[in-house]
């Protein structure tokens, strides 16, 4: 085989000695623009993971770098005045110059031919190459060149960065957060090798325009940068190395390969420097394709495995990075928090390192962000054992008169189950179940104020006794054997009415018996498949003001404790939320303003019907996940006019306005939109989506993105998970009924050897090598 290998950065470079080694008659040449020593930054992370990968792929290799490796285990977040440490973190530095140094080197004893200062400008420069490898980095010619072939996206972030180094040795992974006249400024930094640190520098536009930095030139800005960080670097200088301001672009590619041609590294995607990941995913990219080619039989078998099967892997590590670069754009959103909350903020904002991994790592770090957090529920006047407190999830929150005994919520779930709109003997047993299962908060699935307002037969209605009554036995069910509230959440299904079962084919008609839906404006939900809604008129609007007041008297009468409206999802009221769906041309349509008209109509109507010292919640759509939908800049004004109104919490979800969105999956996905609305408007805030542990509800409350959080899917498959994580985390006053109680001791008895146990497989299975382990052990001794 004939290789060529486009770019000498890490990834071009590994794949070439990875592949020498495994097949030594193969013909590989790295073409490199630049000099053998040039190089543009100072220092690389590795994790532990990567730093095993390198051992289990070049034993030769891993010896050199590990050599060159400078070690910390600690974190250390210095925030107004206050050092926050986080430690047993196991990340390793090295200079960026050493390891290409040592990757030309190891390249060169295995055969690796090399071409400095080649410039390549296009693939038809090795006809004769039965493989090339493009790693030309973030601005990849190859890339630009076959632009229409790769499809690429370039998202570029609008925080302003630029790479220095310095002198000063850190003994720490340090994050520098300065607050100045100017704004607020950070500093990422740590150290590569002796006497030389990585200092990157970040802020927002605004705050790098009142410096001057857009005016002023690399000589110009050093003392500048030099003078806000003068505390921390000591009298040591910065040291530039084309140390431009730059916009971080998040790339990525339709396809990574164009024939026998193929993308690695930066050339195919990046990842955001807060989360150290550039040049472990080159160097994962060269090992995932030298796999490629060691498990199939031909080039253009191996590049479409590596194609498809790399994809999760670098979609999982940019969404992490994306979530990450995200925190650092909206510093200033968390300013007023408390040092602890800020800092456990810092190592959580991935959502990759929750609760029990820095508790793993670090158990004094955890037990002061849980003794702040008990402290600042008891400012809230509630009585918790500081001494011995909770973790967030079984601390109290109260809402007006209302107080909740845990932070656990049970999401709306539709069953699908009623009959004429009544709930039956499976509504009983569903919602009783969940709240003796210890949930703080029981919610009842979306309930319609009117039979037309139903999104199929099945669902849950509140316009008659008969249904207030059926409600009222599984709240006062509810009341009499757990300490659990419960909520009434009142939607109108609007242009997505009248449709089958949800384990049918939903969002579809019903075979027969359909009846006539309304919406903001007549745009069926599915396009040749749905019936077309009527435009609502004023009488329209009456009639289902009256419904839902209607509705708010019944659910008093049932006894529910808190009360909800949904305002999301493409339903009725968020249809005149969304620009997708409202497309009216009178006074409740074009502005948010407008936009909003109809919903706060609605909301006052049963503001106005519910008792006052009962809280009552909105559920919205934070976004639509699709262009032209509801912008941040709508999001946050609906919100502070709701807010305005009355409105006691905010239930973050996303979506389902219509049915080519594109959302963004992942663990937690949601929480993003609770954490903006929360810090930015300053309410109350629950997040659902993707949390399936009682490990995520601690991340989630602990670092301020909401104040409750709620549980679809893990609740349907268990009912007592509340009861079980009190077992898990030993918090006995959580109530159990009395029926239990012998389930509950048995629970508490087990439950730390099994926690014990999970803990030692866990630190076995952490992937440090075994001098990193060494090393960091030593510092924390």
């Amino acid at each position: 085989m004939k290789v060529s290998v486009i770019g000498g950065g890490p990834g071009g470079l590994y794949f070439a000695l990875l592949a020498k080694k495994a097949w030594p008659r193969w013909d590989i040449t790295v073409y490199e623009r630049n000099r053998p020593d040039d190089t543009f930054g100072f220092g690389v992370v590795f994790s532990d993971q990567t730093l095993d990968a390198f051992k289990a792929y070049d034993l030769a290799t891993y010896e050199r770098i590990r050599r060159r490796f400078a070690y910390w285990g600690d974190v250390d977040v210095v925030y107004k005045g206050k050092v926050m440490r986080s430690g047993g973190n196991g990340f390793c530095g090295c200079s960026r110059v050493a390891l290409l140094n040592i990757l030309q080197d190891r390249g060169r004893e295995l055969g690796v031919q090399m071409r400095f200062q080649r410039e390549v400008e296009s693939l038809d420069e090795f006809p004769d190459s039965d493989l090339i490898v493009v790693s030309d980095g973030i601005a990849s010619k190859i890339r630009t060149a076959n632009e229409a072939h790769f499809q690429p996206s370039v998202d570029l972030r609008p925080n302003k960065f630029t790479w220095l180094g310095s002198t000063k040795p850190l003994d720490a992974f340090k994050y520098f957060f300065r607050e100045t006249p100017q704004g607020i400024i950070l500093a990422h930094c740590y150290q590569y090798e002796p006497d030389r640190s990585t200092w990157v520098i970040e802020t927002d536009e605004a705050t790098w325009r009142n410096f001057g930095f857009d005016r002023m030139s690399e000589t110009e800005m050093l003392p500048v940068i030099e003078g806000v960080f003068a505390e921390h670097l000591e009298g040591h200088p910065l040291i530039p190395n084309r140390s431009l301001w730059r916009n971080f672009p998040t790339i990525t590619n339709k396809t990574w390969v164009k024939g026998n041609a193929v993308l690695v590294g930066d050339a195919k995607a990046t990842a955001h420097f807060s989360i150290g990941s550039g040049t472990k995913l080159a160097m994962e990219d060269a090992i995932a394709l030298f796999e490629a080619f060691r498990t199939e039989e031909t080039v253009k078998k191996s590049l479409a495995k590596y194609d498809t099967a790399r994809r999760e892997e670098v979609e999982k590590t940019q969404h992490a990075a994306n979530v990450s670069l995200a925190w650092f754009e909206h510093m200033k959103r968390y300013w007023d928090m408390e040092p602890v909350q800020f800092a456990f903020g810092v190592m959580s904002r991935s959502k990759q390192i929750t609760w029990e991994n820095l508790e793993l790592r670090d158990p004094a770090f955890v037990r002061e962000v849980n003794d702040w957090f008990s402290k600042s529920v008891n400012s809230q006047g509630f009585d918790i054992d500081v001494k011995n407190p909770p973790v967030p999830m079984f601390t109290p929150f109260r809402l007006r008169d209302l107080v909740i005994e845990n932070r656990v919520v049970v999401s709306p779930m539709d069953q699908y189950s009623a009959l004429d709109g009544v709930p039956g003997d499976w509504h009983f047993v569903h919602l009783g179940s969940r709240a003796v299962g210890g949930a703080g908060l029981v919610y009842v699935e979306m309930t319609c104020p009117s039979p037309e307002a139903r999104i199929s037969p099945g669902d849950t209605g509140l316009w008659n006794e008969a249904q207030a009554a059926a409600f009222k036995r599984i709240v006062d069910f509810a009341h009499a054997n757990s300490k659990a509230k419960m909520c009434m959440q009142l939607g109108h299904s609007g242009r997505k009415g009248s449709t089958q079962l949800g384990w049918q084919r939903m969002d579809y008609p019903l075979d027969s018996g359909n009846w006539p839906v309304l919406s903001a404006s007549p745009l069926p939900y599915l396009e040749g498949v749905s019936q077309v809604p009527r435009e609502m008129n004023r009488k329209d609007m009456d009639k289902v003001v009256a419904d839902f007041r209607k509705s708010t008297v019944f659910a008093e009468q049932a006894g529910f404790d808190m009360l909800e409206l949904h305002m999301a999802h493409g339903y009725l009221l968020a249809s005149f939320i969304s620009p997708l769906t409202n497309q009216r041309k009178d006074e409740y349509g074009g502005s948010i303003e407008n936009r909003m008209r109809f919903p706060l109509e609605v909301w006052n109507a049963c503001r106005n019907a519910w008792p006052e010292k009962k809280p009552m919640s909105v559920r919205i759509s934070a976004t639509d996940w699709a262009p032209g939908g509801l912008s941040g800049e709508d999001l946050m004004a609906a919100v502070r006019m709701l807010k305005a109104a009355g409105c006691d919490m905010i239930d973050c979800s996303t979506g389902q306005t219509v049915p080519y969105q594109r959302p963004v999956y992942g663990r937690m996905y949601q929480a993003p939109f609770s954490d903006w609305v929360r810090n930015e408007i300053g309410i109350a805030t629950m997040t659902v989506g993707a949390v399936t542990t009682a490990d995520q509800v601690n991340t989630l409350l602990a670092s301020g993105k909401a104040d409750l959080v709620a549980l679809a899917r893990p609740h349907l498959a268990n009912p007592y998970f509340t009861l079980q994580a009190s077992a898990w985390y030993q918090h006995m006053p959580q109530f159990w009924p009395p029926q239990y109680l012998s389930g509950r001791d048995q629970a508490f008895r087990n439950a730390p050897r099994e926690r014990s146990e999970q803990t030692d497989l866990r630190i076995k299975a952490r992937p440090a090598s075994h001098e990193v382990k060494e090393v960091i052990a030593k510092k924390v001794a």
